[in-house]
This record gives C-alpha cells, sequence and structure tokens, in this order.
C-alpha cells in the first residue's frame, strides 16, 4: 500500500508540475498576444490631442511648431458644436462675418500646413494609470506620451423635433455668440438657472423684449443674478412665464417666427409667442463621461492645477491636459476654448521636454 501510495504522490506531482508548466506557456502567450494587439498594432505619437473644435485645433497647431508631431483624434463631431453657428462676427481679425462651418474648415486648413495628422475617430475608453497612455477608438487603439483633452460640451436640448429642424436658424445655445443677430427683435429664452438669467441680461440690452419661459415657479440662479433681472422686468424688456415649457417651434425656410408654450399646471392653456430666436439655456453636458474613473471631474468638468506658475492645463494626472469646454463652464467663447488649447500645447512641451 505504501508503495501504492508512493507512486500515486509521485504521479500527482508530475500531473501538477507539467499543469503549472502549462498554464505558465499560456499565460506567456496570452501575454504576448495582448501586448501585440493592444500595443505594436496600436498607434503611436508623442502626443494626441482629443477634439476637432477651437481648442483642439490651437493647441495642434501650437504643438506642432514645437515639432511634437501631435494627432489629432476628431471624435464624432468634426469641427465642434461651433458648426451649428451660422454667423460669427467676434472671432479677432476676422472683420467680416464667418460661419462656424467655415471657420473650422480654415482651422483645419491651418493646422494641415503644418502636417499635423488629422484622424476621424471616436475614442471609447481610456487607460491613464500607466505609461504611455493608451486609448481605444471605434476604429483603432492609440498609445501617447501625453494627452490634451479637448473634447468640448454639449448643450443641453429640450428634445422635440423642432429645436433640431431650426438649430442655426432661430434656435441658439449662445446669447453672446448669436444675440447680436436679433439686435432690436424679440426673443425667448428657456430656463431658470444661472445661464439662463445671464443670456436674459445680455439679450435685454440689444433686443426689443425678452420672453422668459422656465417650467417652474421659482429660479435657480443667484440672488445677485435675479435682482438685475427684476429690475429689466420692472423696465419693461423682460416677461417671465412660470409654470411653462417649451412646446413647439414655429417657423419657415426663413427661421423661427414663433413659439408655442404649454402650461405645466393648467391643461390646454397654450400661448403663442411672436419671437425671431429662441435661446435654450439648460445647461451643458461636458463630453467627460468616460474619463470620470481616470481624472478628478468637478461638476462633470475636468480639474485642472490652474495658477500663475505654469502647467495651468495639467489634469490630476502628470502628462494629461486639458483644455476648451471641459474644463469652462463659465465663459463658452471660441476664444477663450482657442486660449486654453494655445496654453495646453505649451504644457504639454514642457512636460514632454523635462
Amino acid at each position: 500500500m505504501l508503495v501504492i501510495y508512493l507512486k500515486l504522490k509521485v504521479l500527482f506531482f508530475n500531473v501538477l508540475f507539467i499543469f503549472l508548466i502549462f498554464c505558465i506557456y499560456f499565460f506567456i502567450f496570452l501575454f504576448r498576444e495582448i501586448f501585440y494587439r493592444i500595443y505594436l498594432m496600436s498607434k503611436y505619437s508623442k502626443l494626441i490631442i482629443l477634439g476637432s473644435g477651437p481648442a483642439g485645433y490651437t493647441a495642434a497647431l501650437y504643438s506642432s511648431r514645437a515639432n511634437l508631431n501631435p494627432i489629432i483624434i476628431t471624435g464624432l463631431n468634426k469641427g465642434g458644436q461651433l458648426t451649428t453657428t451660422n454667423n460669427i462676427e467676434n472671432w479677432p481679425g476676422i472683420i467680416n462675418p464667418i460661419s462656424g462651418t467655415d471657420l473650422m474648415n480654415n482651422m483645419h486648413d491651418h493646422v494641415k500646413r503644418f502636417n499635423v495628422e488629422i484622424i476621424y475617430d471616436h475614442i471609447s475608453s481610456v487607460d491613464f494609470s500607466s505609461k504611455p497612455f493608451f486609448l481605444q477608438g471605434d476604429y483603432q487603439s492609440y498609445i501617447a506620451d501625453s494627452v490634451i483633452v479637448a473634447t468640448g460640451a454639449n448643450p443641453r436640448s429640450i428634445g422635440i423635433s423642432s429645436e433640431k429642424r431650426f438649430l442655426g436658424k432661430g434656435v441658439s445655445s449662445c446669447a453672446t455668440c448669436d444675440g447680436f443677430f436679433y439686435k432690436g427683435e424679440k426673443v425667448a429664452v428657456i430656463g431658470g438657472g444661472n445661464v439662463a438669467i445671464e443670456e436674459v441680461l445680455y439679450l435685454s440690452n440689444i433686443c426689443n423684449h425678452v420672453y422668459l419661459i422656465h417650467r417652474r415657479n421659482y429660479f435657480t440662479a443667484e440672488k445677485i443674478l435675479l435682482d438685475r433681472l427684476n429690475i429689466k422686468i420692472k423696465e419693461g424688456k423682460v416677461t417671465v412665464y412660470f409654470n411653462y415649457i417649451l412646446y413647439e417651434i414655429l417657423g419657415n425656410d426663413n427661421g423661427v417666427n414663433g413659439i408655442l408654450i404649454h402650461s405645466s399646471k393648467e391643461n390646454n392653456n397654450d400661448l403663442k409667442l411672436d419671437i425671431s430666436c429662441v435661446f435654450i439655456a439648460i445647461g451643458y453636458i461636458p463630453n467627460t463621461k468616460i474619463f470620470s474613473k481616470q481624472l478628478i471631474l468637478e461638476d462633470g468638468y475636468i480639474k485642472v492645477k490652474s495658477g500663475l506658475y505654469g502647467f495651468y492645463t495639467e489634469t490630476s494626472i502628470s502628462g494629461v491636459f486639458a483644455a476648451g469646454d471641459v474644463i469652462d463652464r463659465v465663459y463658452r467663447q471660441a476664444v477663450t476654448s482657442a486660449a486654453t488649447g494655445c496654453m495646453a500645447a505649451l504644457d504639454a512641451d514642457k512636460y514632454l521636454n523635462i
């Protein structure tokens, strides 16, 4: 019996040893396959810029001139939300009005002049836990020594079909951008927070009259803004409709000419307002979802270092920088996005050359 036990024991350890050898070879093979597929087949760049709006293109312009040979990955909306703006009159140096699409095409051509590689792809996941950084796109994967996130933010929409149909033709999300085109006319603003009240205050100085439509019976904006709003109401420049929602946007081939608003309290109590433009001001959604477990965010916006001593645009991870609307919940202008894109490129250049 003892001999049989010893033989079985030897057999067991031999089988176990063979099994362990097999596991080791299997995991080595698996690791090599993963490494080959993810890294060796990934496109490498010293610097990858995510986003093709003013921030992304400006970052590419400055980083290419610093010989960083950046790659731009455009995202789904090439050119960013600026492409939905019909006329831009506040871009420094461009005297005559230019469409958002034309401005972004000019920026595209500008960076191409410096041989920037532009790839139409959408990044669905990132791994910033180790270096080089790994990014997975819909069409291929990428690795980079440094990344600039300039994925922008999208205005929240009401969600009605006519909103999309008249976008850029009397439906806007930016009074500073488009308000001037409705100077002396009647307009409407939808919302009740800081963004909406700020839009109303701005428009009340240039438009004939502003209708403010809010679904609740109270505002959520800061008191100082509400004090300024009350002054405009007393001056007869603003009319507020509480407990109303935007039901339909009316218009024709020339653009918007009115809206229907529906009472959120009483059935069949609809009002028609004759206006030339409706500004949707119910907030913005930063395009930062894929970074939520990678970077420190604040209300969805990427938190950057800021300060006075450089690396202003650096995020919570060294080597990852952010620019444009993903870090800006206040100004949200094309020119400010471009400015932070420049800063991010300079920060990335300094980081890569330390």
